[in-house]
């Protein structure tokens, strides 16, 4: 039988990491703790009682959940000040980013990115029909900011989509360069939103700060996180974003009806009145990484400075070759980025222990 499916379409693959067996998960940037048994327990109970009222639609604004997320941001990034009316919540940053574009993309507009980055940011782009912009970061994977200046100028772009801290680098950009991006994009004819993907934002080394604390400074910037890394919910899908009310009823406007279930927002409650016990494990994993790139630096290779809970190195010759051998020895870690790159995961100590032994061997 023959489908009408889209010509931007054929041939395409469905995005997604590899998922197969592996004593040392390090390929996806999870949070290798599970929830401890505390938030379980508070997770079941606030699911429970969500389920009495499963026959009713949920809270299609999610508005309890917007409130809590607000508290802790504020409290997490020092941004006081913070309510409902500043947050969006979806089933992920993925769902939050869709949204984005839907509101702010569309044909004949155009978004500009910094690469390489995140791989999901030109499928937002495509099921959007948005027009990207790729400006090449500099060999150290920090912005060249001349470049994307002037892209910013004459591209005309209704969006610009930052990384901060970037995936798959792990670096996060200073903040006068953010601020030079939202000065730049002010000046845009019709407008130019302005989006920081934090997603890694709590794994950030001192003195890194957020910049959720320039929303109000800045109406046209949105600010997107998720509960799936720091907060060990990647199953749960949560993501959220921080911005002017003026921007979280744009949001309002594409979002599908009671996109979010009662359950997800019951889970994601809960999690956040335990959000000291969820983040317990965030400084372990920081020394964690913080001790794979000493180490990786140790044999010589070229390590980018992390702000999140992954490391990037190289240059391999064959990083293929290397992929297969560390799977054969239980490792699974990612092949992303530029060609000659790899990118491991912070594990526990002991998934990162196995990780070291199993590279020892197979660079010896």
């Amino acid at each position: 039988m023959d489908l009408p499916l889209r010509n931007d379409l054929a041939g395409a693959l469905p995005y997604g990491a590899p998922q197969v067996q592996a004593e040392a998960l390090l390929n996806v940037n999870e949070n290798p703790y599970p929830p401890p048994a505390e938030v379980i327990d508070a997770i079941s109970d606030h699911v429970r009682e969500a389920a009495t009222g499963l026959n009713r639609y949920p809270d299609r604004d999610a508005t309890a959940l917007r409130a809590d997320l607000a508290q802790y941001v504020a409290r997490e990034s020092d941004a006081p000040g913070l309510t409902a009316d500043n947050v969006w919540a979806a089933n992920g940053s993925n769902e939050v980013m869709m949204h984005i574009h839907q509101a702010f993309g569309g044909p004949g507009r155009t978004v500009v990115a910094a690469s390489p980055t995140y791989s999901m940011y030109p499928e937002y782009a495509r099921e959007s029909f948005t027009h990207l912009v790729h400006v090449q970061r500099r060999e150290d994977f920090g912005l060249d900011m001349d470049a994307l200046l002037s892209a910013i100028e004459h591209e005309t772009p209704t969006l610009v989509v930052l990384a901060s801290p970037n995936n798959p680098s792990g670096n996060a950009a200073a903040s006068h360069e953010l601020e030079a991006v939202c000065a730049a994009a002010a000046n845009v004819p019709g407008g130019c939103v302005v989006v920081v993907d934090e997603a890694y934002a709590e794994f950030r080394r001192p003195g890194v700060p957020s910049f959720v604390t320039r929303v109000r400074d800045y109406p046209h910037v949105i600010v997107t996180r998720t509960m799936s890394k720091a907060f060990a919910l990647a199953g749960a899908r949560l993501g959220y974003a921080v911005a002017s009310p003026a921007v979280i009823d744009a949001l309002r406007i594409v979002r599908l009806p009671y996109h979010l279930s009662a359950v997800t927002q019951a889970t994601a409650r809960a999690a956040l009145h335990h959000s000291e016990a969820l983040l317990s494990q965030v400084g372990k994993i920081r020394q964690e990484r913080d001790n794979t790139v000493t180490y990786l630096r140790g044999r010589g290779y070229t390590v980018v400075d992390s702000d999140a809970n992954f490391v990037l190195f190289g240059p391999h010759r064959d990083r293929e070759r290397l992929f297969h051998e560390l799977l054969e020895r239980g490792v699974l870690i990612r092949v992303i980025g530029p060609p000659g790159w790899l990118r491991v995961t912070i594990g526990t100590s002991q998934e990162m222990a196995l990780f070291r032994k199993a590279w020892e061997e197979i660079t010896a």
